[in-house]
């Protein structure tokens, strides 16, 4: 099979994309600080690739005439921290702030029903005490 200028184009690429993305890019090396915490990095990867190319008329010059172009994008956004102290594993995210009022208001609303439903237990638990 003859190799065409396209596929040697986007194997170049792919062996690029390659290099940049392992396993350490995902999950990080583990940092350890003076106290003993060891904190592990964990991120979210994202890609991207694109490609294309043409073959113009063999009657034109020069006879092997090639146009192509091939695109890679690659997104890390760290999402969390594994914390490992003393026998304790706990995982720490990462949330970027809210963007929109909207955004904000979803944060909210589960530490708002937490807080609503401790009111209505502890006011259970004080009428119960007056039916003594």
């Amino acid at each position: 099979m003859e190799k065409r200028p396209i596929s040697e184009l986007m194997e170049t690429t792919m062996q690029k994309v390659r290099e940049m993305i392992d396993a350490n890019t995902i999950v990080g090396e583990p940092i350890t600080t003076a106290d003993g915490t060891t904190l592990i990095p964990v991120s979210k990867l994202s890609f991207g690739f694109a490609g294309g190319g043409s073959d113009f008329s063999k009657k034109q010059e020069p006879k092997d005439a090639f146009g192509g172009g091939i695109g890679a994008g690659v997104n890390v956004t760290p999402v969390a921290f594994i914390v490992v102290k003393d026998s304790a594993i706990k995982l720490l995210h990462v949330s970027p702030p809210a963007a929109t009022t909207l955004d904000r208001l979803i944060e909210t609303v589960p530490e708002v029903f937490d807080k609503v439903t401790g009111m209505i237990n502890k006011n259970k638990g004080d009428d119960d005490e007056d039916e003594i």
